[in-house]
């Protein structure tokens, strides 16, 4: 008998342009897909509810297709090296295929699975190869322009792969757990209720969202920043679990006019980011700049009860509140006020970035590691290509000015019956909407002073 190959599976649940499949089939054994759920290797980095509420359906999504081609995916839980040395002795399979990750534990992972079988990693899951694209003296880009304008010069990526459409089964089937003992949906309470009216994880899902934006991206760069309209694409949680590669999402949208360049910029963003962390891998948890080594954040009683107010949509700022109930009852949270509720908590309430990053990587779908962290430096201004500290956003100028009047009616039903002129910044409070937990002018002063004072 043929002996099986492994394809080793984590934010790569796809079939099309899927390089590790093609390269297990093209061997013409019997292809075992297995998905490890490891917390142990990624430990305090393991995924957050949010992510575990998706990888659910995902999943499911993903056994649902292989079934279709002959096959099914196998779930095994417990650190990744461990799980698949087992798995190889109990099938004979001495090769395993994957796509590379460049999280720091997934290259641990990586060089644990190494040492004990025959690892095969594919490219796939980035516009280019990450660490590919250097400046001329041979060294990894730190700020995003640069960085940005080499990889132009590399693409268009390949073309995408493929969908398979059969792959050779083993003739018995290795012990498989049962999805739903792995309890990653929440139950007592079930905050996700609302996730499945706006999401369709899964390959499938990946699809439709692409193909319903390819209608949109010319009008891409003049309504992204717009949270009432439609205007993102919304595929960042499907190219986080790779339901979609970032190729496929290239090649379908890179013929189209208008603003489409603005988009590709986007997803050139992403590559950024894990060039960052690959450089940095504990960009997560530290600044970069050594300057925030002696910054005095607030904490204390007072602090943790603005940081709950924030967490809840309970600040008074109507713009800040929107964004933050849309992320708890979607998992998403419109681009723009992503960075108006980032900006507020850094700023106006002077609390650490690394407590918001936290937050977002527990309630974020698309929570990823690399531009989690670096989006969080970049509005902390504590990061290696990032906005000054010095710059302050104003919730309330910035709110009308993106018209993010019917946003915050869809999110704060409190203000649902004010007027576009006063939604913004309410007067008058309607009752059970709080008043603002600090004063605009107050706040930016105690931030720039802190600053001064941390230099």
């Amino acid at each position: 008998m043929t002996a099986p190959v492994i394809v080793w599976l984590r934010r790569d649940l796809r079939l099309a342009d899927q390089a590790a499949f093609h390269s297990a089939a093209e061997s013409g054994a019997p292809v075992i897909p297995v998905y490890v759920l490891d917390d142990d290797t990624p430990k305090h980095r393991a995924m957050g509810g949010a992510s575990r509420w998706w990888l659910h359906h995902s999943l499911a999504s993903l056994d649902a297709d292989l079934r279709k081609l002959g096959s099914r995916l196998l779930l095994r839980r417990g650190a990744s090296g461990d799980v698949l040395a087992e798995l190889a002795a109990e099938t004979g399979a001495r090769e395993v295929h994957g796509l590379h990750h460049y999280e720091p534990w997934w290259r641990n992972a990586e060089r644990a699975v190494a040492k004990a079988l025959d690892l095969h990693l594919h490219h796939g899951n980035y516009l280019a190869p990450p660490g590919s694209v250097l400046t001329g003296g041979g060294t990894p880009y730190k700020i995003f322009t640069p960085f940005w304008r080499a990889l132009s010069e590399t693409l268009p990526p390949p073309d995408p792969l493929p969908a398979l459409g059969k792959l050779s089964a083993p003739e018995s089937w290795p012990k498989s757990e049962d999805l739903a003992d792995w309890n990653l949906l929440p139950t007592k309470p079930d905050w996700a209720g609302g996730f499945l009216s706006e999401w369709n994880p899964g390959e499938a899902g990946a699809a439709e969202r692409l193909e319903d934006f390819t209608d949109k991206v010319s009008r891409y760069a003049d309504q992204r920043n717009l949270p009432s309209v439609e205007g993102t694409s919304r595929l960042s949680p499907h190219l986080h679990f790779g339901e979609i590669s970032p190729a496929t999402i290239w090649h379908a949208v890179a013929s189209h006019k208008g603003s489409t360049s603005t988009f590709l910029g986007e997803i050139g963003w992403r590559d950024y980011a894990t060039n960052v962390v690959q450089q940095f891998p504990d960009y997560g948890a530290k600044s970069y700049k050594a300057e925030f080594d002696n910054f005095t954040w607030r904490s204390g009683p007072e602090a943790e009860a603005d940081l709950k107010a924030w967490q809840q949509g309970r600040t008074g700022y109507p713009i800040v509140d929107a964004g933050m109930r849309q992320l708890w009852a979607t998992g998403w949270m419109h681009n723009r006020v992503r960075m108006i509720a980032a900006s507020f908590l850094i700023k106006h309430l002077l609390i650490d970035w690394k407590r918001g990053e936290e937050w977002f990587w527990d309630t974020l779908v698309d929570a990823d590691y690399a531009q989690n962290s670096v989006n969080w430096q970049w509005s902390a201004g504590s990061g290696v290509d990032a906005n000054m500290f010095v710059r302050i956003m104003a919730p309330l100028t910035q709110s009308p000015k993106f018209d993010a009047a019917g946003y915050i009616r869809k999110w704060v039903p409190e203000l649902a019956k004010l007027r576009d002129d006063v939604i913004h910044d309410p007067t008058v409070r309607p009752s059970g909407y709080p008043d603002r937990i600090v004063d605009h002018a107050f706040a930016r002063n105690r931030a720039l002073d802190a600053y001064r004072m941390g230099r």
